[in-house]
């Protein structure tokens, strides 16, 4: 079974910084993709970065030049340093990996979420 805990998540003003991170655990071969989602009352979730095994990364649109995303394959970790959050970041945060063990391949798995909260 594998896990992805995240933490970091909380209430910040306008034009702060908050750090996410997420850790997965369990029975891993290896991880390929990892990502952030994110979902605000009544939206859709939608995806705010992605970064491959290589470290290859995709943003959206919106938070590109304010958000970034870095991973630690080491400790099978995630992380996505935000900056200069509006309040249009509010949302819930959820952490995803594509992770393979030595049964299944490839299997998408996701965090709780962790909400972030930006005042105006």
């Amino acid at each position: 079974q594998v896990q992805l805990v995240e933490s970091g998540g909380g209430l910040v003003q306008a034009g702060g910084s908050l750090r996410l991170s997420c850790a997965a655990s369990g029975s891993i071969f290896s991880i390929n993709a990892m990502g952030w989602y994110r979902q605000a009352p009544g939206k859709q979730r939608e995806l705010v970065a992605i970064i491959s095994s290589g470290s290859s990364t995709n943003y959206a649109d919106s938070v590109k030049g304010r958000f970034t995303i870095s991973r630690d394959n080491a400790k099978n970790a995630v992380y996505l340093q935000m900056n200069s959050l509006k309040p249009e970041d509010t949302a819930v945060y959820y952490c995803t990996a594509d992770v393979s063990t030595a049964k299944v391949a490839g299997l998408e798995y996701w965090g709780q979420g962790t909400q972030v909260t930006v005042s105006s």
